[in-house]
């Protein structure tokens, strides 16, 4: 922790169930809500015959579920400059990821326009999810598909849109990979690189192969709904969306007088290194990262009221992240440490966006005073003695009481690249830190 660490200070999500703003996603999370639907019928995807196909061919069965953007497909192409034929030819997650990078600036009262030929960094979180059709071929989106499609135009696109002169960066390190470019945005403010930046991820899936790929390694849920640190988790459900987040030092923050949603109390990265597999979580790596955070962030544990897990709701990933947990936030007295919960059992794995829609969680509940239900969470999972510990699953919506000063909370990603993320932050109670 530095005496002028990184604030935030402009937020913007996109989540599915038709969430457009934070707000959007905070009646979401209050009401409980499970925004899982029938796969979208406007992709060209072989739905039918894959769902045929799992059930023969001695995988898990593919359910009819995910967490879909009903908004992905929406898009004004005049309003950003970009012709119609060369926005047909943009990863959707180019087209998402530039109007986050816009709400998120108009959300701490920023005017996009303002900031061309600046010093501000854009880092997005995002992965490969194969979209459009093959540029081997000639055909109606010929010449724009090179930069269409490429992974790190979609930092780069925001970055030209705006006039960003800063540090531009599209950051994949699968799951992990939003908050790994909130990490980077947040060491690039330190170092000078930038005096603004704008930080978050993206998702859309092109295609629906990560439902296949999981159905045949069983680590897809059986029955469609996302169980994160349940007694009853089966496996995971995949799902879409996007944060995005404006930082700067906070000193910046208040003589610009903008006021601040949370404050980057500590962000860590590390590497599984060599584990039981290449995409197998390690006990030993996450457990060193939370110290290494809370020792970063000069936190006792029961500073943090609440942690944000990945809980993506699979046998391996819930048992190795809980006794992680456990070791490190449960080591306080018992029933009296923070409160777990994960995102995804309202959304599915939004993959390389689950950080940020994690953050972004963790700033509502803070300002709200509430910690939000975790859903199918009424049997915790039997991989820790939850009585011994002082962690505790937020199976129900949960007071977060205020201190008087800040409420702090805590946010991880872990990705099958092997790259876990944790990020602490505090949220000033009621007014700017």
């Amino acid at each position: 922790m530095t005496d002028d660490p990184i604030a935030i200070v402009g937020m913007a999500v996109e989540a599915p169930g038709g969430v457009a703003t934070p707000d959007d996603f905070w009646t979401l999370l209050t009401e409980g809500r499970e925004a899982l639907t029938p796969f979208p019928a406007d992709r060209g995807w072989p739905v039918h015959e894959l769902i045929d196909a799992s059930r023969r061919g001695g995988a898990t069965p593919i359910r009819d579920l995910g967490g879909f953007l009903s908004t992905a497909g929406t898009f004004d192409p005049e309003f950003f400059g970009i012709s119609r034929r060369e926005a047909l030819a943009m990863d959707p997650q180019q087209r998402v990821g530039l109007r986050m990078a816009w709400r998120a600036l108009e959300d701490a009262a920023i005017n996009p326009d303002d900031l061309a030929g600046h010093d501000v960094g854009c880092y997005v979180g995002a992965s490969d999810m194969r979209y459009g059709p093959a540029m081997d071929e000639f055909g109606e989106h010929t010449g724009h598909l090179i930069t269409g499609t490429s992974l790190g135009v979609i930092s780069g696109r925001i970055a030209y849109t705006l006039g960003l002169a800063g540090p531009a960066m599209t950051v994949d390190t699968s799951c992990s990979s939003a908050l790994s470019a909130v990490h980077l945005a947040v060491q690039a403010l330190r170092a000078g690189d930038c005096d603004l930046a704008l930080a978050g991820g993206v998702c859309v899936m092109g295609s629906p192969g990560y439902f296949v790929e999981f159905a045949r390694q069983h680590a897809l849920s059986d029955d469609g709904h996302c169980r994160p640190y349940s007694a009853h988790a089966s496996g995971t459900v995949w799902g879409e969306g996007a944060g995005m987040f404006v930082l700067q030092r906070r000193s910046a923050a208040r003589r610009d007088h903008r006021p601040v949603l949370g404050v980057v109390q500590a962000s860590c990265v590390n590497s599984d290194g060599r584990s039981v597999g290449l995409t197998a979580p390690s006990q030993d790596a996450q457990t060193r990262l939370f110290r290494r955070a809370l020792d970063t962030a000069a936190a006792d544990i029961e500073m943090i009221g609440m942690v944000e897990g990945h809980g993506t709701g699979t046998r391996l990933g819930d048992r190795t992240e809980l006794r992680s947990l456990a070791a490190t936030y449960g080591a306080g007295a018992p029933g009296r440490g923070p409160l777990l919960g994960s995102v995804k059992s309202n959304l599915g794995h939004t993959q390389a966006a689950a950080g940020a829609l994690g953050l972004a969680k963790v700033l509502l509940a803070a300002e709200h005073g509430v910690v939000p239900a975790t859903l199918h969470a009424e049997q915790p999972s039997d991989e820790i003695d939850w009585a011994a510990t002082g962690l505790r699953l937020a199976a129900e919506a949960t007071p977060w009481p205020a201190t008087g000063a800040a409420r702090w909370g805590a946010v991880s990603a872990f990705g099958m690249s092997g790259t876990n993320t944790h990020i602490v932050v505090s949220v000033p109670d009621g007014e700017a830190a």
